[in-house]
């Protein structure tokens, strides 16, 4: 079994910073980006969402500062690297090893007679985007894809540059991620994020953590669970995989925690349910509330704010023990002692992140969780309440912005007012939307505000199939990424500034503002000189791309916005409410708070009350015809996730270690339970093939994988994204969220015969 660590944080996190800085070849200039990261008058962490501590020195944690290394580097490439290397060469290296190459230094396009990127002007590239996108024979042909690391001010041109062209089609990385949270949460409370904010977790008695790995995923939110532990709150730790983060806790900010003379115990209780079980978990707990803990309903609340009690209540009751603990993984006595901490006290927050959302029944599995807060009205208090989890840093930002397929007919009027243009109503493309598009050659134009999108989405061939065939991609980046190297016919990648850089305009040195996963808007500034003269900021970029498609026809001076970004946020505040007067705010310490209506017990949905889930719990996780398939294999059939190692963020590697989980030097690895193994007559360490069972006949396969024996709930594997993404089927994808189902695919594992 891998040798994992026994603790998160504590002095190999420090180490591993350092040597982060020394990679980057910029050690003095990234000691003084870490200084101003996450600080008033510094630059937003270009990592997580999680807000910010107002605390202590530093604010960024292991991650963090990977994060910064990785992006202010002094290495570079431009027009001798794509000279000596081909696109067809390029595609074959690893994904750590295209990012690690350096920034991206000057605008390039692809010539597919060479196969190479070439040097081209900035005034060309904005042409060839215009030339193309208006020769298009509908707008719905356009493609808008956006990362989670786009400011507030570039998503809002960039959806005004969208609906001025005429078309919805923003699909969004979260889409990917946490389109099912947003989903469930606004039919169910009316609004589409958390209810908490970061105070709410210094004053919980409980706190049930679903579905997430913080340690490496978002690590300063370790320090809020370290707080609530010491000063004695409850915190119960809900996750397939035994994940060090969630046990020990040593602050690297904290002298005895660093030194190894402390650690701090994170979770009181932690069960590992199957892949797909915690709808099951949350409707036992249900279950044993409303047998048990009857005395712990708040009628009150529920009278007064919610609807559909009775309709669930039946729905509970009808759910038997014995499908409840077999498709948990989990014992009836241990659910019962979770509802028992969870009825404590109103005071409860859950908490939870893609181990919850990448599933088929996941909408479904937020309203159960949803439904346990209204059984109790832990919900709206001070300390209680719901907290998904984001992962980039502005991913929230971007959809409160308007990066989304159906706006609201009160967004649309507001545009309309504020820009005397009428916007789209048609619906356009999600992700999923988008690549059946593309694949299909009905959409025509792809442009990537950031991201990852090849390696990031399900089904690596077929994504990569879907955008190689845009008859003109274009990529708005910092560093080279897979997407970058699946051009086909005509590309576009053109270089912009990171968060950590200066963005010098007309109008000097130039704001933006990001909104973390508590609904805070801050400002955030660069300080470093940009790493080349020929790079520009992305709302730049895009202003320029709109003055030039749209000409005459347009609703706004593009290239007086590019100069100042406070009259971008001037047209923010008419079109989005919460942002009035977004200049004077921004300029306060900590920025301003978006208000959240359900927070405050308004309910903003049809009905106007908190909704119960009343559905019924499924009988299996994946559809017949997959149950059918299943059934028929001759082998046992496991349910594989994906998940990120230690030594990355997102679809970026920046190593490949994962010292919390044992290792190091790969990242062909798939963890198993070690009696699965004995099952499989696999000895540790042995190579594997792993290949989907689906009902189509397209092979989904991964050969030479090792097999590592871990912690994990027998029945379930798992391996590293975006390795393992081959392996999941392009069309399963949850329900309403039309999510990649990356935590729940079924697989067969196969020795490799290996010839002595």
């Amino acid at each position: 079994m891998a040798v994992k660590s026994t603790k998160a944080g504590g002095l190999p996190s420090i180490k591993s910073t350092v040597n982060e800085l020394i990679k980057s070849k910029q050690v003095r200039q990234n000691m003084l980006n870490l200084y101003k990261v996450n600080k008033h008058k510094g630059f937003d962490c270009p990592g997580c969402a999680w807000g910010d501590e107002k605390d202590g020195t530093f604010r960024f944690c292991e991650n963090g500062a990977k994060a910064v290394a990785w992006e202010s580097t002094e290495m570079t490439i431009g027009a001798e690297f794509f000279r000596q290397h081909s696109v067809t060469n390029l595609n074959k290296q690893s994904d750590h090893w295209l990012e690690s190459q350096g920034r991206l230094t000057e605008p390039l396009r692809y010539n597919a007679a060479t196969d190479h990127y070439e040097p081209v002007s900035w005034d060309d590239a904005f042409h060839i985007i215009a030339a193309k996108l208006n020769g298009l024979s509908s707008p719905d042909e356009l493609e808008l894809y956006t990362s989670g690391r786009a400011s507030n001010e570039a998503s809002f041109v960039y959806q005004l540059f969208g609906r001025a062209f005429g078309t919805n089609n923003f699909p969004d990385c979260s889409n990917m991620c946490h389109e099912a949270s947003g989903i469930a949460l606004n039919q169910s409370v009316g609004v589409g994020k958390g209810t908490v904010v970061l105070k709410d977790f210094e004053k919980a008695d409980t706190l049930f953590v679903f579905g997430q790995n913080p340690g490496t995923n978002h690590p300063r939110m370790l320090n809020a669970l370290r707080a609530a532990s010491k000063r004695g709150a409850t915190i119960v730790s809900v996750n397939n995989l035994k994940e060090v983060g969630l046990q020990k806790f040593a602050s690297p900010q904290k002298p005895a925690e660093l030194l190894g003379l402390e650690t701090v115990q994170i979770s009181s209780k932690y069960v590992s349910p199957k892949l797909g079980g915690d709808y099951a978990v949350a409707r036992g707990m249900a279950k044993a509330i409303l047998m048990h803990h009857r005395d712990k309903l708040d009628h009150e609340f529920m009278t007064s704010h919610t609807s559909g009690y009775d309709a669930y209540a039946s729905a509970v009751e009808a759910t038997g023990w014995q499908s409840i603990e077999k498709q948990s993984g989990l014992s009836q006595s241990t659910i019962e002692e979770l509802a028992e901490l969870f009825s404590a006290s109103r005071k409860t927050i859950s908490t939870w992140a893609m181990g919850i959302t990448q599933h088929l029944y996941s909408v479904d599995t937020i309203k159960e969780i949803v439904s346990l807060h209204l059984l109790t009205g832990a919900l709206g208090l001070p300390g209680a309440g719901l907290s998904p989890v984001r992962g980039h840093s502005n991913v929230q930002g971007n959809r409160t912005m308007g990066i989304l397929e159906a706006p609201k007919p009160d967004f649309n009027q507001r545009m309309k007012e504020t820009f005397g243009f009428n916007p789209p109503e048609k619906p356009g493309h999600r992700v999923f939307d988008m690549l059946s598009a593309l694949h299909e050659k009905r959409s025509k134009v792809l442009i990537c505000l950031g991201g990852n999108l090849v390696a990031a989405a399900a089904d690596t061939p077929f994504t990569a199939t879907a955008a190689g065939n845009a008859e003109l991609l274009v990529n708005i980046a910092t560093k080279l990424n897979r997407t970058h190297v699946t051009a086909k016919q005509d590309a576009l990648l053109l270089p912009c500034l990171g968060r950590t850089e200066i963005d010098m305009q007309a109008t000097g040195n130039q704001v933006i503002t990001v909104e973390d996963t508590f609904s805070m808007v801050h400002g955030s500034s660069g300080s470093t000189p940009p790493q080349s003269n020929n790079l520009k900021s992305e709302t730049e970029i895009i202003c320029r791309i709109a003055a030039a498609t749209l000409g005459d026809n347009t609703p706004a001076d593009w290239l007086t916005l590019k100069d100042d970004y406070s009259l971008i946020r001037e047209y923010i505040a008419k079109v989005i409410p919460g942002f009035e007067n977004m200049n004077d705010k921004i300029a306060e310490p900590g920025g301003f708070h978006l208000y959240n209506a359900a927070a405050n017990r308004e309910w903003r949905n049809k009905e106007g009350k908190a909704l119960f889930n009343h559905n019924a719990l499924p009988e299996n996780l994946f559809s017949e015809g997959v149950m059918a398939k299943i059934a028929a294999s001759d082998t046992p059939v496991f349910t594989m996730q994906t998940l990120r190692s230690h030594d990355q963020y997102n679809t970026t590697i920046y190593g490949m270690n994962d010292r919390y989980r044992g290792i190091f030097g790969e990242r062909n690895i798939v963890f198993i339970n070690p009696q699965d193994l004995a099952r499989l007559n696999i000895r540790e360490g042995s190579l594997i093939d792993v290949e989907t069972v689906w009902d189509d006949d397209v092979t989904r396969k991964i050969s030479r994988f090792k097999a590592v024996s871990y912690d994990i709930p027998q029945g379930n594997v798992a391996a590293y994204y975006p390795e393992a993404n081959p392996l999941v089927p392009f069309n399963s994808v949850g329900q309403q969220s039309a999510t990649p189902t990356s935590k729940a695919v079924p697989v067969i594992i196969t020795p490799v015969n290996v010839i002595a």
